[in-house]
């Protein structure tokens, strides 16, 4: 099903923050660009949740919300069971699949939705494949 959809994001560093006196709702804790043999595509955001979580020096068990984009049910299966996370914790407001795929901005929604449902402290994961066997992942902290 082809969805409409926008979304916008703000990113500055510590400079920028205070010269333009923003308030920051997160920080990017880590992110992963990795890749996995383009058959095997929809478990390669496992391989860069592993290496993310591994440079941050957390487990799995620390991350307190998950959004994997699925284009297909499978990503999230597999992923899921990859990394010992049950899939009553990953989208747990609809995915792609029941609130729409948008194209082009897959990655900025699961992020901004990811923001917006952690408590401050708490860890998140969002994750999506990118085609071709390559996942982007990035690990976030409520401020």
């Amino acid at each position: 099903k082809l969805a409409d959809g926008a979304t916008a994001a703000v990113m500055a560093n510590q400079t920028g923050v205070k010269e333009n006196n923003l308030t920051p709702l997160a920080r990017i804790v880590e992110y992963s660009d990795a890749a996995v043999n383009p058959v095997d595509w929809p478990v390669a955001p496992a391989k860069g949740i592993q290496e993310l979580l591994g440079r941050a020096g957390l487990k799995v068990n620390d991350i307190s919300k998950w959004e994997i984009n699925e284009a297909f049910a499978v990503v999230v299966l597999a992923n899921a069971r990859i990394l010992g996370i049950d899939v009553e914790d990953i989208n747990i407001h609809g995915g792609a699949i029941s609130i729409g795929h948008p194209f082009g901005m897959s990655g900025a929604r699961i992020t901004n939705h990811l923001i917006s449902t952690l408590k401050p402290g708490e860890y998140g994961i969002a994750s999506l494949c990118n085609g071709g066997g390559g996942a982007g992942s990035i690990l976030i902290q409520k401020l």
